[in-house]
């Protein structure tokens, strides 16, 4: 990692594997912005005033993307990996390419897999939807699917309170990834769902070792 000791640094800044990471003399960084491996804060002159980018909050960028110059970067924007960022990136919006392009949230669906991916501890940041990613179509489906839930899960308890309105309501606990963590380990192989079901149509179920 090489940190100008003239860049300035928000509250909470994470760097998540400091291999090659680069940030210039005029840099700015707000509160909460997450760098990858590779990133470099760079910049384009050798100028005495600024050169280099000024990061907002909740900023995260992508492996080996490259912010080169003296702009803003928006609050709550996200830059794919191996981006070549060289203008302005408006609030919330997510750069991929080289040169970076700007995709701008299409509608509200964007928004609801927005509020979805921060409720759960996911983050699908440069991930378009013409991108021909199998994986991250599923993950997509799966977020639309988990707001639908919670949009419905959300009206029964609305009408659950008018009809008693002593219904307890409480707001559910977001979902980490670490509260997973060690699942793996204690749960010892996987059972081979095929093999199970043909197994219980043979009614030859045998027991599973745990």
């Amino acid at each position: 990692v090489e940190i100008h000791p003239g860049a300035v640094i928000g509250r909470r800044f994470f760097i998540d594997h400091g291999m090659g990471v680069v940030i210039g003399e005029t840099t700015v960084i707000g509160d909460d912005v997450t760098l990858y491996q590779g990133v470099t804060l760079g910049g384009t002159s050798w100028n005495k005033g600024k050169r280099h980018p000024t990061l907002g909050n909740h900023v995260v960028v992508g492996a080996g993307a490259k912010v080169l110059g003296p702009f803003d970067v928006g609050d709550h924007a996200k830059i794919g990996s191996n981006a070549v960022v060289t203008k302005q990136v408006p609030p919330n919006a997510t750069v991929v390419g080289i040169p970076g392009r700007v995709i701008l949230p299409k509608d509200d669906q964007d928004e609801k897999r927005r509020v979805m991916e921060e409720k759960i501890g996911f983050d699908a940041y440069g991930l378009g939807d013409d991108m021909p990613d199998p994986v991250a179509r599923a993950i997509r489906s799966m977020l639309d699917h988990m707001h639908l839930v919670d949009e419905r899960m959300e009206h029964m308890c609305k009408t659950l309170r008018k009809l008693d309105k002593e219904y307890p309501f409480r707001h559910m606990p977001s979902i980490n990834e670490e509260d997973f963590d060690g699942m793996s380990d204690c749960c010892g192989e996987p059972v081979n769902q095929e093999e199970l079901k043909q197994a219980m149509q043979r009614n030859d179920v045998q027991k599973v070792d745990s």
